[in-house]
Parts: C-alpha cells; structure tokens; sequence
C-alpha cells in the first residue's frame, strides 16, 4: 500500500479551508498567496488520490471524500500539537526525569536543600537520587545510568567523563563529649593517630585520603575499627569506644547523639567534591537545569552553614 506524505502545513491550510469555504479568506490568514494555497490542495489531492473540494468560482465545499479526510487530518493536528506542547514542557523542565549519582555524604548533606531548591522550581521532574561509593558514581555516569554524579577528589578529563571541582571538604576531628578530643582546640593528626580510631573501609574516598596522607608523612595508621557506613562510625564513637576524623560534609549522617568537633591541622587535609558527566553528550534539560542550580550556589557557605546546623545540639569546635 502507497503510503501519503504529507506536511502539517499543508494538512493545516486544508483544514482551515474547510473552515472558511474561501481561498481568499484562507490564504489572508495564513499569510499566502492565492496560488500558493492552492497549489498546496492540489498536492494534497495528488497524494491522496482523491477530490476533497467542489469548487466553482464563488463556492468551496467539501466532498464526502474531503469530510473524511477532515476528520482524519484534525486528529493527525492534535496529536502532533500534544506531542510538541510536551516536548515544549520538557524542554522547559516543566516535566522530566532527573538522575543524580552521588557520595553517601554529598546525598544526605550537600544535595538535600539544593533538591528542594530545584523541585520547588520544577515540581513536576522527577529525580531519582542514587548514593553510592566512588567507583559506583563513575560507573553509574559513565554507564548513562545517573545524568550526573557528585564525588571526591580530582576526575581526570576523559573521552568518558568531564569533571567540574566544585568545593574543597575540610577533615575535622570526632569524638564523645568528655573524651580525648574534650578540650576546645585544634589537634593534629600525630594525636588522634594515637588514640583507638574508627575508619572508613578502604573502599571509600575518605579512607584513601588518609591513608595517602599518612603515607606521605610517615605516620603509622592502625585503626581499631573499620566500617562501611558512616552512621556506623558516629554510634561508635559516640559511646566513647574510639575516635575519628572526617570531612565536615559528613556531619549529617553521623546520627543525632551528641559529638565534638575539632579542627584538625599537620597536615590540613582536604577532600575536594565535585561533579561529573558524560563528555561530549548533551544533557537533559532537567539536568541542565539543576548544573545551574549548582553552580550559582556559595556551597562553601552552604556546608559551613549545615555542619553548624547539624550541631547545633552538640558540642561544636
């Protein structure tokens, strides 16, 4: 069966022209010439192999093959005008979906507000947040899986990933409140070193950092303890069975019992957060839209302000 082709412009003026029975009126609308338009029906007849208008020099009716037709070309001008008004909306992240890998601690400490931020603009996306180690953020972005990931440290610019630093994270260290970290001062990594520690598994950003840096420096790193979670490490800390040292971002997801927090220096050691994406692909709209949310955003003042909310009720550095 031969299939018709046929534009919307042209289905468009053979529809209006069922409307006003004119070409002159028609053609005044469209914004065409006479000849224009009714060389347009006439490419319409030819395609369709069938006489859709009676025509005399004052009249134009539809025929009864025209009324089917019309029938048929109004429900091809809906659908193809719903589908761009949907389009329109997501173009426009009026509707969507919004992907983001990330860090334990950036998901339940750096994104939480931002999300709001976003869904409060944009209350119809719907974003999906997957919190994972660093090697599970690469991979789920790399993958297409997350449109976007936050994680630690620097990401090499590949033909794969693009990364973007967004904030340098500060490891202060933890412990109960009556413990070896009870007097309000800074400390140094040779002093908490020496007392029973809680570590992250060796899997996690936070681990390699400490151990590069005490490599580096010749520092002798046994923990007592080693965890895969966070939440883990503040319980254990704060029954007094050890202490810890973490980047402040990661004060949200410690627990709620009462901790103190000391600066710690000798070295000063930084966890660098950023963002990642496929290089050289177009993002969503969705994810375009909250890249931007991100990057107009003082998130140094934003995490400054959540670690001092977070311990609010606690004994704080």
């Amino acid at each position: 069966m031969k299939r018709i082709n046929l534009d919307t412009e042209e289905i468009r003026s053979f529809c209006l022209l069922a409307e006003t029975g004119s070409f002159r009126k028609t053609a005044q609308r469209l914004g065409i010439s006479g000849s224009t338009l009714s060389r347009q029906i006439s490419r319409i007849e030819d395609r369709t192999q069938a006489r859709l208008f009676d025509r005399d020099t004052r009249n134009v009716a539809l025929t009864e093959q025209g009324k089917m037709f019309l029938r048929l070309a109004e429900r091809i001008l809906n659908t193809t005008d719903s589908a761009l008004d949907e389009f329109d909306t997501y173009l426009n992240t009026k509707r969507g979906k919004l992907t983001i890998a990330g860090l334990p601690s950036v998901t339940a400490g750096l994104l939480p507000p931002l999300i709001a931020e976003f869904m409060q603009a944009h209350p119809n996306v719907d974003v999906q947040l997957n919190d994972m180690l660093s090697e599970g953020v690469l991979r789920e972005v790399e993958m297409g899986r997350a449109d976007i990931g936050f994680t630690a440290d620097v990401v090499e610019d590949t033909d794969n990933l693009s990364f973007q630093r967004l904030l340098s994270d500060r490891f202060i260290a933890v412990g109960a409140p009556g413990g070896f970290l009870d007097e309000n001062r800074t400390y140094q990594w040779q002093e908490i070193l020496s007392q029973p520690m809680v570590a992250m598994s060796r899997e996690t950003s936070v681990r390699s950092i400490i151990d590069a840096a005490c490599t580096q420096h010749g520092f002798a790193f046994h923990p007592r303890f080693e965890v895969a979670h966070l939440a883990t490490a503040g319980a254990l800390v704060s029954q007094g069975l050890c202490i810890t040292a973490l980047p402040s971002l990661t004060l949200p997801v410690l627990g709620r019992a009462p901790l103190v927090f000391r600066q710690l220096e000798s070295p000063v050691l930084l966890r660098h957060i950023g963002l990642i994406w496929r290089s050289g692909r177009t993002l969503p709209p969705a994810a375009q839209a909250f890249l931007h949310l991100v990057r107009s955003r003082n998130l140094k003042s934003l995490v400054a302000h959540l670690a001092t909310e977070n311990a609010a009720e606690d004994t704080v550095a």
